[in-house]
Order: C-alpha cells, then structure tokens, then sequence
C-alpha cells in the first residue's frame, strides 16, 4: 500500500483571462504525466486586502478549476482544499461536488473546512460564530443529498420536505469527504464524518487566532495519536486518509524546502500513519511550473512510492481504495450519523443521523 502526492494546481490571476484554460489543462496534464496523484485548489470567494496583504490570494471556483483540470487528464484525482462548507447552502455544494465527480468519472476528493476568515463570512452574511454548527449539519445535508432519494431535513436557513438531487456522484455513496483542521473538535469531526483528516502547518504568533498551533512533527503526532484515540473510543472500522505537506517547514518558513528535506520529511510522516502528501512546486509562469514539477517528481516521487504508512488503529488510504461506482444508496449510518444538539426533523424515506453524536466544542 503506497503513499499518494498531491499537487497544488495555481495560475495567475490575470484580469484579461488570457489563455488561463490553457495553462489549467496544461500544468494538470504535466502533473498526472510525471507521476502526481492529484491536484487541489483552495477556497476564498471574496478575501479581504488585509489578509491578501500578508500571503493572502484570490482563487477561482475550485469546482469550475478542477472541472478544467479534470477534463484535461484521464486518472488525475481532483481535490478541493478546503471548500468552506459554512459559506454556501449545503445542497449547492452537494450539486457542484456530485456534477463534478460525476463528469471526472469518481475522481473528485472534497476536503471541507469550517473557514477562519471574519471578514470574509461578514461579506458572505454568514454568522461567523456559528460556523461549526453550520458545519456539522452540512455534512449530513450533502451526503442526503448525494443518495438521489427523496428526504426530509431542517437546517440553518433552509427546510428539505421530500426534495431529491440528481445526479448522483460517480463514486458510491460519495466521494471521500476530507476533513481539515488542526483543532480536536476538527480531529473529532474528521473521526466521525470524514474519510480523512487535513491537519495544517500553523504557529499561532505568526497571525490566525483562529487556527490552532501545528508547528513540527511531534505535534502532528500527538494529533494523530488524539485521532487514533477517538477512532478507538466510538468505535470506528473504517479507514481514515491523514493528509499532510512535506515541505511544511518551507510553508512555515516562507521558503523552499530542499529535495533532500521534503524526502526525509515524507518518510518520517509514513512512519507517523500519513497517507496522503500535498506538494508545494511553484514558478513564475507555467513553463517554469512544469519543468518544477518533473524535477519534484525525479527526487521525491521514487521515495514516495516505496513507502508503506503506518495505519495502525482504524487508519488507511481511503483514497487507495477501489472506487465503488456501482450506485450504492447508503447513507450516514446511525453510528456515523450526525444529528445538531438541537432537535432536527426525523427523514420520512431515507433514515438518517443519531442523536448520539460525540462533536463536542
């Protein structure tokens, strides 16, 4: 069982667009030719300068990226990182992500945050301090929806009486759902909703009050020992993807990393229980993007490929897995349901959620 890389897939935000869609399809192809799992794009509708200012940077729509992406390449995996999930109506997102798998043939993986910019809720009229409830009740909404079955759901800002979605997402019953945070209600989460977890390199004094510290490996250790622990305590048996980034000291550090760095980084983090690595390659334009990514692919591909991580306690490449494309129609079983603290509406054809969970602030 091999470990998988991840690519960053960026372009330049160029006011006239020229050309944009060539570069897309042409860094995805480059990327899926030289041996990179996937790709991912971030999140971020409408950034205040502030934060723009210290690293800060716009995106496209990650669905409408990754659908240029997708189309450009055969295997690729497309990857948001994060979607974030309070800044939109459940069920668009549940839309966007099932069109998109379905097109790609099941090769989307949906990594799902809560979000940390006040600012930017405020621009998007979405209470900042109820994100993680809207959170929570998101998930369940999406993977409803994703079953095509008629259902019964009330949430934050919206009243589901027997709607259904079509279509369904290729891959059955959804595509994996990675869960990002670095905080143990986001570790719990990951846990008990996701199919990963998506820890991210962070120090605290550096800006992001509401990010919780992840600076070096014995850190992302603990954390991992906390998730195999909770894995352990509700009894789960399925496999959880650990998604981390190899050059994370250069992100910390604004630089970088060396090959030599990255490599050791990756095989201490296999022995750790990672899965799933997010490469960094950047460039001034994507000529020079795409002789970054040959050459991360010569020096650290190789070693990748022979690691084997550790998935101990309940931990396993979901995203290795043979997608079941076969048109499953499971939904959140009453051990993985979730269910808001508040009283939710019980679903009249497709039964969903216990009141049980164990998400706790």
């Amino acid at each position: 069982m091999r470990m998988s890389v991840g690519l960053g897939l960026g372009v330049p935000m160029d006011p006239v667009g020229m050309h944009l869609a060539e570069d897309v399809a042409r860094l995805a192809s480059t990327a899926e030719r030289v041996g990179f799992d996937g790709v991912y794009v971030t999140d971020h509708p409408i950034p205040h300068p502030t934060w723009q200012k210290y690293g800060g940077h716009h995106t496209f729509d990650p669905f409408v990226l990754l659908a240029f992406a997708a189309a450009a390449t055969s295997t690729l995996r497309v990857q948001t990182h994060l979607v974030v999930l309070p800044y939109r109506n459940p069920f668009l997102t549940a839309k966007a992500a099932a069109s998109l798998d379905a097109l790609s043939n099941g090769r989307l993986i949906l990594g799902v945050g809560t979000g940390y910019m006040e600012q930017e809720f405020a621009a998007l009229g979405v209470p900042f301090e109820r994100r993680n409830e809207i959170m929570d009740e998101a998930l369940t909404a999406m993977r409803l929806a994703w079953t095509g079955e008629p259902f019964e759901l009330e949430g934050t800002g919206y009243t589901v009486e027997g709607n259904d979605a079509y279509p369904r997402p290729t891959q059955r019953p959804g595509p994996p759902v990675w869960v990002g945070g670095n905080a143990k209600r986001a570790i719990r989460r990951a846990v008990e909703l996701g199919d990963g977890w998506i820890p991210f390199p962070h120090r605290p004094e550096e800006g992001g009050a509401h990010s919780s510290r992840l600076a070096n490996l014995d850190e992302l250790a603990d954390h991992i020992s906390y998730a195999r622990e909770h894995a352990e305590r509700i009894g789960r048996e399925r496999p959880l993807d650990i998604v981390f980034m190899p050059g994370y000291l250069g992100y910390l550090d604004r630089r970088q990393p060396g090959f030599d760095e990255i490599v050791e980084n990756c095989s201490r983090m296999a022995e750790l229980g990672v899965t799933y690595l997010m490469a960094s390659v950047g460039g001034l334009d994507v000529a020079a993007r795409e002789e970054a990514l040959a050459a991360y692919a010569e020096a650290v591909l190789p070693t990748v490929r022979s690691l084997s991580p550790d998935i101990r306690c309940n931990h396993g490449p979901h995203v290795q897995a043979r997608r079941d494309t076969k048109g499953s129609t499971e939904v959140p079983s009453k051990k993985w349901g979730f269910m808001s603290r508040r009283k939710r509406a019980g679903f009249s054809k497709v039964k969903a959620a216990n009141s049980g969970s164990v998400i706790h602030p």
